[in-house]
């Protein structure tokens, strides 16, 4: 199916600020960019690269101004992410070196301090792709998912006691779950169809079966299209924007994501 989405961004800003951009999807495996669009209020010159996570960045120094941006894409993309249940789960010896950064503890997510909870969670469950849904049907069912609720970013573990948090949050506790069992987990940023209230969105991958899989404790299934921005290991990695400077005194967000159907 096609998808068209954009992102808004308005940012007052008192004093020139470098910025790091992360708002272009990409090709890949689930979508084909067909079309897009990236544009400034101002002009400012552009350094494009790819991060080490392969996501595609730009820098800029925004001027002192209401500065705003706008990027857009019509994608081509899967209207359900893949299921696999029983896929198995893949010794550390044996997963990919690439992958192997998707293991450890992060700023977020303390998987270090979570085997023993988790462990009692998926015992008896097949190694695996099911140990996932397990955990990720766990987190739906005890921790609430409360959009807007987050002031202060906090940790996986924080998250778990406080019990409630934006979609960010119950990534974050999605990724640390798996970690501590040795399942390689990662953070992603995109579009989701029909979000409500809509807004970028975060869910997690676990890779099992020798690839990555869709999990989201946000939502009851699997079966809207989503755009994929970027991935990282956790939020720190996937921020739509990085400035180097005051914070903007304000910012404002809008975000679209419709089927096309014309």
């Amino acid at each position: 199916m096609r998808v068209r989405v954009s992102c808004d961004l308005e940012l007052h800003l008192e004093v020139e600020t470098p910025l790091i951009l992360m708002l272009r999807p990409q090709s890949g495996v689930l979508q084909r960019v067909l079309k897009e669009a990236y544009t400034f209020s101002h002009p400012v010159k552009v350094d494009e690269y790819s991060d080490i996570f392969g996501n595609s960045c730009r820098r800029i120094v925004a001027p002192a101004a209401e500065f705003e941006i706008h990027a857009s894409a019509e994608i081509e993309t899967v209207d359900r992410m893949d299921e696999m249940s029983g896929a198995p789960f893949v010794n550390v010896q044996d997963l990919p070196v690439e992958v192997l950064s998707y293991l450890v503890p992060t700023r977020y997510c303390e998987s270090d301090r979570l085997g023993g909870f988790t462990r009692d969670m998926v015992v008896d469950t097949l190694l695996g792709y099911n140990q996932v849904s397990v955990i990720s049907a766990w987190i739906r069912n005890n921790v609430r998912y409360v959009p807007g609720s987050s002031e202060i970013p906090l940790s996986a573990d924080e998250i778990r006691k406080q019990g409630h948090g934006v979609c960010r949050d119950l990534a974050h506790l999605g990724i640390a779950l798996c970690r501590s069992i040795s399942i390689p987990a990662r953070m992603v940023v995109g579009y989701l169809v029909g979000l409500n209230p809509m807004d970028l969105h975060a869910w997690f991958e676990a890779y099992v079966g020798n690839r990555w899989y869709t999990f989201d404790p946000t939502q009851k299934d699997l079966a809207a299209a989503r755009v994929s921005i970027a991935y990282g290991r956790d939020a720190a990695d996937v921020a739509m924007f990085h400035q180097f400077g005051p914070l903007p005194t304000s910012s404002t967000l809008r975000v679209k994501a419709d089927i096309v159907t014309d």
